[in-house]
């Protein structure tokens, strides 16, 4: 018995207490360095947040200096002085401004969503691929290359779909308008998919080879094994790379306001019409506006919202993830 706790003692792992007093200064002075970074990062989100709430809020309780804007008037329809019926309108300058924020939202939504259906899908099947072409020596430079592409700033995307992509497609297509929604979305498309390509790889590349061999064994062919165990095992990777997409195509700027007409017309089944994004609405008037003036506390209230979308995004993202995971290790 004695022998057995001491083998137990032996084998068992050292607790961090010991690892740190045992570890060098430069592993301690680094752990140290990375949790002030980590505490300075959320402190700064936090900041950020309370800003702009700081600059929100007063067009819910501060009416009077903001009776301009009718509460309702934001998200429902309203019939304006020269509209024969009640509509949805985002316009700011004018005799009677008109802050309505659905056709900003419902802009945002429809190129993020072409987006990631146009992006992701080549990403997933080019990591897909990768692994059943066995190209162990070509991944070694094939990856980083594509890698490089979610570096370019997407000024640079924005400035080619601007200038080569927009006559392409309205050629090709026949687009009657030539900055529209789905340049707009194909060209974040570029920018999304080697973004959900290396997360797709690694989880592709994460699962257990004991997995893949012994499908193997029991004579399935390599693309069998890739569909049939390969993907279903990095399922939950693969969600969180489509997760990171879809975020990445909402907080996208430049490249919208670039490329996608930048006008808030409402027609959310029409991707060949021009539409107006949250974030593009922000960088474009946020610097033209008068502080503490309505409009200020309107596009701060957008801010807001995007956070808002932000986190609930990453919450269904973390539990469907959570839901995988605990149906591939056989739990209800």
């Amino acid at each position: 018995m004695q022998d057995v706790a001491h083998s137990a003692e032996a084998i068992e792992p050292p607790s961090p207490l010991r690892t740190q007093r045992g570890a060098p200064w430069t592993h301690r002075a680094a752990e140290h360095a990375i949790r002030a970074c980590a505490s300075v990062t959320i402190a700064a989100v936090v900041l950020v947040l309370a800003f702009v709430l700081r600059e929100a809020l007063p067009l819910f309780f501060d009416r009077p200096r903001h009776a301009e804007v009718p509460l309702g008037s934001l998200v429902l329809p309203r019939q304006w002085t020269g509209y024969d019926h009640a509509t949805f309108v985002w316009q700011p300058v004018g005799g009677v401004a008109k802050f309505n924020i659905v056709p900003l939202l419902l802009g945002s939504l429809k190129i993020a969503t072409l987006a990631v259906l146009i992006g992701a899908p080549v990403g997933v099947a080019a990591a897909i691929g990768l692994w059943q072409l066995e190209l162990r020596r070509a991944r070694r430079w094939i990856k980083p290359a594509i890698e490089l592409l979610a570096s370019v700033p997407s000024v640079v995307v924005g400035a080619w779909a601007l200038g080569t992509l927009a006559g392409v497609m309205q050629s090709s297509l026949g687009l009657l308008w030539r900055l529209n929604a789905l340049t707009a979305s194909v060209a974040l498309a570029v920018m999304i998919a080697p973004l959900v390509f290396t997360i797709s790889d690694d989880a592709i590349n994460a699962v257990p080879e004991e997995l893949t061999e012994a499908a193997f064994a029991l004579g399935a062919r390599r693309f069998e094994v890739a569909l049939k165990v390969v993907v279903p095992a990095a399922l939950p990777g693969i969600a969180a790379a489509l997760v990171l997409g879809l975020g990445r195509a909402i907080g996208e700027t430049m490249i919208v306001v670039m490329v996608s007409g930048n006008a808030p017309v409402l027609r959310p089944c029409d991707p060949t019409s021009s539409a107006r994004t949250v974030t593009a609405t922000i960088a474009t008037e946020l610097g033209e506006v008068v502080q503490r003036s309505p409009h200020w506390s309107v596009l701060f209230m957008l801010g807001a919202v995007l956070f808002a979308c932000t986190l609930a995004l990453n919450a269904i993202a973390a539990a469907i993830i959570a839901r995988l995971t605990r149906r591939l290790r056989g739990r209800s």
